[in-house]
Parts: C-alpha cells; structure tokens; sequence
C-alpha cells in the first residue's frame, strides 16, 4: 500500500510508543492542528495568516536551526498565541544517532521553545531513545491524522484524506516546508473552511 494512504497510525505503530499522546478527548469538537519543520519565511507567515482568519491556534513543532534562523516568525507565532514545541536542531534521524545525541538535540531545542512538547522527526525513533526523553520530562506528541503533505500526491487527495480522516480530539500532521508547501496552500484553508462551518474549534496543545 502507498504510504500516503496510511493516514492514521495502525495499532502496531501505537504499540511502539504507547505513553505518546496521538489523539486528544473524543468527547469535545476540538482538533488540534501541528506543524512541522519550521518556522521559515513565507510560508509559516501565510500558514499563521490563513489560521487567523478561522481564529484558529495551532502547535509549531519547530526545527531549532529554523528558529534560531527566522526568529522574527517565531516571535510572531508566539505572539499570536499558538503553542511552539520541540522537533529537535537539526531534525535528527533517531536511527542513525545515539541515544546520547539525540537527547542533546532533544535538550537543545528544548531551551528554544521552553516547554517539554516533543515529536520525533520523522515520527520514528528508537526505543532507547523513546525511554530516556519520556525519563527527561518530555512529553512526546504524535498524531492520529498525517495529511502526507510533502509526498507527491495531488493537493486535491491531501485535502480529502485530511478532512475524511479528522475527527473530535484528532490531531493533526501538516507541514511548514518548502516540500509540502503546494499541497498546505491548497489543503489548508479547505480543512479550516470545512471544520470552522461544523462548529469545530482549533486549539494547540497543552498537555
């Protein structure tokens, strides 16, 4: 099966990390929408544009080197409300590093953003690795809904899947890179447009 078919994570992947957060209360209309990968210039800024016009919050998971390179968009994200949460330095494969590196860059970004939210770049890491960030106080964020952004589907089956998939509590995967940006422009202002006409409401995560 195409992976970007794959839009929520079956059980198995759950196993893996089962003290992670992939969804939030089913009870309320809530969706909680995440961004990962930046902040950069232009479109983290219109991503934060199209969310002011539904007054929607989202959560940032932001790549260190972005922040440190694009303070003034960060500022901005802060200053508008939305939550901003860790996605480690340099977006490190969890596979390809220590346990002991990984929670440097962890540790890192972590005084960046100041506060214990985490996602695994590529939502994958070991399980050494799993164990000592949640030993260290992080709180590790998933997801249930991945709208595949940054994969060559068309934005039309972006936007589909995202707004077939999403339900009370769900939390969701966008990104703000320049690979997704083309399917977001297109799938975002659809799925607030959508959901905002339902009654739901969008808030970061404060966990």
């Amino acid at each position: 099966m195409n992976k970007s078919l794959l839009i929520q994570p079956n059980r198995l992947l759950r196993n893996l990390y089962p003290k992670a957060v992939w969804n939030l209360s089913r009870k309320e209309k809530t969706i909680y929408l995440t961004f990962d990968d930046g902040p950069i210039p232009e479109l983290t800024e219109w991503i934060l544009d199209e969310l002011a016009k539904h007054k929607a919050t989202a959560t940032f998971f932001c790549v260190g080197q972005n922040i440190v390179k694009n303070k003034p968009v960060f500022e901005r994200m802060v200053r508008e409300g939305h939550q901003v949460a860790n996605h480690t330095v340099t977006h490190i494969k969890g596979f390809k590093h220590s346990v002991a590196e990984y929670l440097l860059q962890a540790n890192e970004c972590r005084a960046l953003v100041n506060n214990n939210l985490f996602r695994p770049p590529y939502g994958r890491m070991k399980r050494a690795q799993y164990k000592a960030l949640l030993k260290q106080g992080f709180k590790i964020v998933m997801w249930d809904v991945i709208t595949y952004d940054y994969e060559n589907i068309s934005p039309e089956a972006c936007a589909h899947k995202a707004v077939k998939h999403t339900q009370n509590g769900s939390i969701v995967l966008f990104h703000d890179n320049i690979k997704a940006e083309a399917n977001v422009k297109y799938a975002l202002p659809l799925f607030l447009k959508h959901f905002s006409e339902k009654g739901f409401v969008f808030k970061g995560l404060t966990l």
